[in-house]
């Protein structure tokens, strides 16, 4: 048997077991957060998008099927909920600060939460989208899973509003800290407040990089719109449709 018979054996049989796919996705979240801290923690190198482009470019090289990749790789799947639950250590420490910001809190989070929805849908309609594209838009700023649980309800499609949702997070995480700095905008708080709300848990990595109050705060907003996106999403879509 010649050698290219031989390595496409191995590579058979190699992609057949779930470490494989494992191992690649955190290998390549590993490279990728070196390449972020050598990049001077550049938000256009953000560790997100290069470990998806790694991965997906080796889907595709290989024509592996994204069930095969999942099966392997859905034990970090399973940690996002406990990755999720730790956010709330740093929002702990501003309990006190929350108390006394409850009204500009929650007028915050209403505003960006409809805007958010309404501008995605009114994008989404002026561009010519369909009814099942607009719906699948609509909670792109809510997390994932939340945003793909939204979607289906509404009839949406749950893998379209879960790619939105990332691309809304990852173009979150890289343009937030310019944009806010155009905007003069300094108070961390607020900072991660915004961060959170337009970008949800992939914004919220980088805002905890960037200083931990703004993580904190960012994590708040990312757990308050995923429930103000899941009860507003269908009224104004009700409302949009009459």
């Amino acid at each position: 048997m010649n050698a290219p018979a031989k390595l496409s054996e191995i590579w058979v049989f190699l992609a057949q077991s779930p470490l494989l796919w494992l191992s690649l996705t955190l290998l390549a979240y590993l490279g990728a957060l070196w390449l972020h801290a050598r990049s001077g923690r550049n938000p256009m190198v953000n560790p997100v998008l290069v470990s998806v482009i790694v991965i997906v470019s080796v889907l595709l090289l290989t024509r592996t099927p994204y069930d095969t990749y999942f099966e392997g790789a859905k034990f970090v799947h399973f940690l996002i909920g406990p990755a999720t639950v730790a956010l709330a250590v740093p929002l702990y420490s501003q309990v006190g600060r929350l108390r006394r910001l409850w009204l500009p809190i929650g007028v915050a989070l209403l505003v960006g939460s409809v805007a958010a929805i309404v501008s995605a849908i009114g994008i989404g309609w002026v561009l010519g989208g369909s009814h099942e594209l607009l719906m699948s838009l609509a909670p792109k700023s809510a997390t994932m899973p939340i945003a793909m649980g939204v979607a289906e309800k509404i009839g949406g499609l749950p893998s379209l509003a879960a790619v939105a949702a990332a691309i809304a997070g990852i173009s979150g995480a890289i343009m937030a800290t310019g944009l806010l700095n155009l905007l003069r905008i300094k108070e961390p708080a607020v900072r991660g407040f915004a961060v959170g709300m337009a970008a949800h848990g992939i914004g919220t990595a980088r805002a905890i990089q960037v200083n931990e109050t703004a993580g904190a705060f960012s994590a708040l907003a990312m757990g308050l719109n995923g429930i103000a996106t899941a009860l507003l999403v269908p009224l104004i879509v009700k409302l949009m449709t009459v």
